[in-house]
């Protein structure tokens, strides 16, 4: 395989803005490392994310992924009227967009983002929800604290352990929760990150579980992104200690003509983009 051909749906974005000199390879990278990478790539990018991105996200909108997929339709967490009163974590909350719009609900949102930056964002477009940085894997709040936890392609595609993740959200959730987030389709890293054509030819294969790391010249990540097949994540879910209730792959709407990143209305009719995955806590 060849590195030109390949790389990840980078949460979102294509070009990773780690620098000229940063090198795209395939690599083992650990827990620490990949923490450290993430809140290093997302505080010095996140400014250009909410300018490039903002107006797509809106301050209160709650978006699951570029397809648009909105949660006021989906109403993956439940009908709108049933959130007034829960409370609700966010985990890889960015600017908090989806948290305001659970507060609009007249649910009791906490917005989580391992990002300094991503939450300086949060308090530039409003002091309305409650702000927490923090890591996914180490949530800092009591056992059972929250009704539903969320997370729209925040902290999971970019943890080495997942399942830590999972059983750290099912630890906060009181009985009954329900867990809902959204990643990457677990297909796309088999074909490269183009919009066009050339993205629709497999490149690498599906079943190369191995990192995407960015790293500079010194070889330190600054960037990493790991992948999972669908069956992974699956089974994650379940070693969280989740029931999986549904797997939501959003087609791509007629309205949506905008390219972003690798996804864009061509490849969105013929592949999917993103997998939504509906749990629930015992």
């Amino acid at each position: 395989m060849n590195q030109e051909d390949y790389a990840p749906e980078d949460a979102y974005e294509v070009d990773s803005a780690s620098g000229d000199d940063a090198e795209a390879t395939r690599r083992d990278a650990g827990e620490a490392e990949s923490s450290r990478a993430s809140r290093g790539w997302w505080d010095r990018n996140a400014d250009e994310y909410q300018s490039e991105h903002g107006a797509f996200l809106g301050d209160d909108r709650f978006v699951w992924g570029p397809e648009g997929l909105d949660e006021a339709e989906a109403a993956l967490l439940g009908p709108a009227a049933s959130l007034k009163g829960k409370d609700v974590l966010e985990i890889g909350a960015g600017a908090a967009q989806c948290s305001r719009w659970l507060a609009a609900q007249g649910a009791r949102p906490v917005a989580l983002d391992l990002s300094h930056r991503q939450l300086q964002h949060a308090l530039r477009i409003g002091d309305d929800v409650p702000l927490v940085e923090a890591d996914a894997g180490k949530l800092p709040f009591r056992d059972a604290s929250f009704d539903l936890a969320c997370s729209a392609y925040g902290a999971v595609p970019f943890v080495a352990d997942p399942v830590n993740v999972m059983r750290e959200v099912h630890r906060v959730l009181r009985p009954g929760g329900r867990w809902v987030f959204s990643v990457t389709h677990p297909i796309r890293w088999a074909f490269p990150d183009e919009p066009g054509p050339e993205g629709l030819s497999v490149s690498a294969s599906y079943f190369d579980r191995t990192p995407y790391v960015e790293q500079d010249e010194r070889g330190r990540a600054v960037y990493v992104e790991h992948h999972r097949t669908i069956g992974d994540r699956v089974r994650d879910v379940v070693a969280g200690g989740f029931r999986l209730v549904d797997l939501v792959e959003p087609e791509w709407p007629e309205w949506n003509s905008q390219e972003w990143g690798g996804w864009s209305p061509l490849r969105g009719n013929l592949i999917p983009g993103t997998a939504i995955f509906v749990c629930e806590r015992g």
